[in-house]
């Protein structure tokens, strides 16, 4: 790239969200000069890599929500891209279990909620019944999720891409933006790979969202807080444990699901995530710890706001991150087989979770919009399997921009 391009619109952001944005751009407004600029050297390097590939159903959100229109829309996109693209998924389905009595009502729920968003084929099932499914796994009842899939989002990012540079657009790596300069008629981002001048952009930047941000000199509600998902492996002998994908009824005050089960696309069974604080918003290792990154949580009130409020749950995620007994025992709860022996560390994700100054989590879509320019500032999942939608809906929102 030279040292000083122009184009009608910069995406900021080589994660999936960026890239099925970039692809509506040049898909709905084609001649339109697009540019992705990547702070890494490859794309889809963070959260979008490091998924878990799940392709979600809508089961969980509630019915009218951004979350469950996005979802049953982005799963039909999503499964057509795939299939125009040769980007191979498996619907293997998923079981829900409730563990004990007190877990039914929520199944329930669960069941109804999916119902209303549009889930085909759910099913309450007996404790028999659920055997029926997933021979080794053990519960009450169960919600049986047949359309439930898993795929490989890096292939799914490599596909957009394609499709982007088919398009007209240009993705250009290695150009993390350090600064960000708007005027009435144009902005200069000011990046590690040289200066690019824009008409407009749209940051999808994951977990840098709230630094874009205040790049543009606005200040968002709330701050990127980092969790980092732990995981196992199965190993190759314990694989005919799972079937599917095996997950326990959440609790609906906390926005994760939980240590479950997930059958991955190479036919590896991956079980976790483990969520505890992360020291880094790039931290994929307990022993990575980034200065600023760590300064910024400890002195955000919003941190010690949630941990005073669920300590009792983040002390059980960070005793089982140090304990793998303690680990172990969470999933013997859905597969009562499983020994500490059948499993092996994996690579940990790290999870961008938008927190406001309350402690409260931000457990929907958080956008900021400005003259110029667009900022995603939250797209919590299911955003990978909803990407398509959510870009559809971000390129709609930033519209009115292309028209000043």
């Amino acid at each position: 790239m030279s040292t000083d391009t122009r184009f009608d619109v910069a995406v900021i952001g080589g994660g999936i969200i960026g890239l099925a944005t970039a692809h509506e751009l040049t898909r709905r407004y084609p001649g339109t000069s697009v540019i992705m600029l990547e702070k890494e050297r490859d794309l889809a390097h963070h959260q979008t890599g490091h998924n878990s590939g799940v392709i979600h159903s809508g089961v969980y959100y509630k019915p009218g929500s951004a979350k469950a229109r996005t979802c049953a829309r982005g799963n039909q996109l999503l499964r057509q891209f795939c299939d125009e693209n040769t980007v191979h998924y498996h619907e293997c389905g998923k079981i829900i279990v409730a563990r004990d009595a007190s877990e039914i009502p929520m199944l329930e729920e669960l069941h109804r909620r999916g119902t209303a968003n549009g889930v085909p084929r759910l099913a309450l099932l007996s404790a028999e019944e659920l055997r029926e499914v997933e021979p080794h796994a053990t519960g009450l009842r169960a919600l049986h999720v047949p359309n439930a899939a898993i795929i490989d989002y890096r292939k799914v990012s490599e596909a957009l891409a394609r499709r982007v540079t088919e398009g007209g657009g240009e993705i250009q790596t290695s150009a993390g933006v350090t600064a960000i300069r708007e005027t009435e008629t144009e902005v200069l981002l000011q990046t590690t790979a040289g200066d690019v001048r824009v008409r407009h952009y749209i940051a999808c930047a994951g977990l840098h969202s709230d630094r874009v941000v205040r790049l543009s000199g606005s200040r968002p509600d709330a701050r990127i807080v980092p969790f980092r998902g732990e995981y196992f492996e199965l190993v190759p002998k314990r694989h005919h444990l799972v079937r599917g994908l095996i997950y326990p009824v959440p609790d609906p005050r906390f926005p994760f699901l939980g240590v479950h089960f997930t059958r991955v696309i190479d036919n590896g069974v991956e079980a976790g995530p483990n969520a505890v604080l992360a020291l880094a918003r790039e931290g994929y290792r307990k022993r990575d710890i980034n200065v600023r990154d760590l300064a910024e949580a400890l002195t955000y009130p919003g941190v010690w706001k949630l941990l005073a409020r669920h300590w009792r749950t983040a002390a059980g995620e960070v005793f089982r991150s140090f304990s793998k007994r303690a680990f172990v025992k969470a999933l013997a709860t859905l597969v009562p087989e499983i020994m500490e022996d059948d499993l092996i560390p994996a690579p940990a994700g790290v999870r961008a979770q938008a927190l406001l100054p309350s402690g409260l989590l931000v457990d929907d879509f958080l956008i900021v919009e400005k003259p110029r320019s667009l900022h995603v500032c939250n797209a919590p999942s299911p955003a990978a399997t909803a990407s398509l939608a959510i870009a559809e809906e971000i390129v709609d929102r930033a519209a009115p921009l292309f028209g000043s």
